[in-house]
């Protein structure tokens, strides 16, 4: 009697889900994408020099033609907070501000114009998660930016006007808030960059949008009326510049420095909101 063939029967095994990427992988994935670009950090010595330059150079003045003021003069320099207003001074904080938007804008538009989002999208389709990732990436460099130049501003600026005798320390009332709003200017801007960018998704428009509202709109309101001036507060620029003032502000209507972080906090969050959000609602 023939013994019929016994077959192997193979266990039905479904195939296991490939695993969804963890967020310190993406965080791993977008720094190596930002250090490996030699333009980003040309872009950032680049605008380390220029910020720190204007304060410097600022400083070098008073230090040059402090012989040329008077007695009562040097006296007051202190006592009006001029030592702390030369250690970044408005139109580096411009600087920065634009540079840092466009980095920020860049870190986003680039992979737009080259496509390599859409691979970046197919690799990890949670699109929040990857946005966040860069998000977390640009703002991180940013504010290591920002403390070492609002730093390095500060130290040199006042080791220059300590040469007649006019430098402050970091002890001094008001110069921790001076270099640490400066410091995080750098981030929000970027941030700002990078959701103004996640919106336009083209480099040149998106430039023109960062210089409009960081620039152009706190111009467009004065404190002359009540809601224009309340306007002007909540601009970056203006909150900037309410955080480095020395004593009580000088308006009609004035603000705290309270107002002022707020605004900052604000806009963080705001522009990492819209960053992260974006590029889920809309197709690529």
């Amino acid at each position: 009697m023939t013994t019929p063939p016994t077959y192997a029967v193979a266990s039905a095994v479904s195939p296991s889900a490939d695993p969804r990427a963890r967020f310190h992988d993406l965080l791993a994935a977008e720094w190596i994408k930002l250090r490996s670009l030699r333009s980003t950090w040309i872009a950032y010595g680049a605008t380390a020099l220029a910020v720190i330059a204007f304060n410097v150079g600022t400083a070098y003045d008073t230090y040059t033609y402090w012989p040329a003021r008077g007695a009562a003069d040097r006296a007051d320099f202190v006592r009006a907070g001029i030592p702390l207003q030369e250690a970044f001074t408005a139109n580096a904080a411009m600087v920065m501000m634009l540079a840092l938007a466009a980095i920020g804008a860049v870190a986003i538009t680039a992979e737009y114009s080259t496509g390599t989002i859409r691979t970046t999208f197919a690799a990890v389709p949670a699109r929040r998660s990857v946005m966040a990732a860069k998000t977390a990436v640009v703002a991180a460099v940013a504010t290591v930016f920002g403390a070492l130049v609002a730093g390095a501003s500060f130290g040199l600026t006042q080791a220059i006007l300590d040469e007649r005798g006019a430098g402050v320390s970091i002890g001094h009332p008001g110069a921790w808030r001076v270099v640490t709003a400066s410091a995080l200017l750098a981030p929000v801007a970027a941030l700002t960059g990078m959701a103004i960018g996640s919106l336009i998704r083209h480099t040149s428009a998106t430039m023109v949008g960062a210089v409009v509202l960081l620039l152009v709109l706190p111009l467009a309101f004065t404190d002359g009326r009540h809601w224009s001036a309340v306007a002007g507060h909540a601009t970056l620029f203006q909150a900037w510049s309410r955080l480095v003032e020395v004593g009580a502000p000088r308006t009609e209507f004035p603000w705290t420095t309270g107002g002022a972080w707020t605004a900052y906090a604000l806009w963080a969050l705001a522009a990492a909101a819209l960053a992260i959000t974006s590029a889920h609602r809309r197709d690529q």
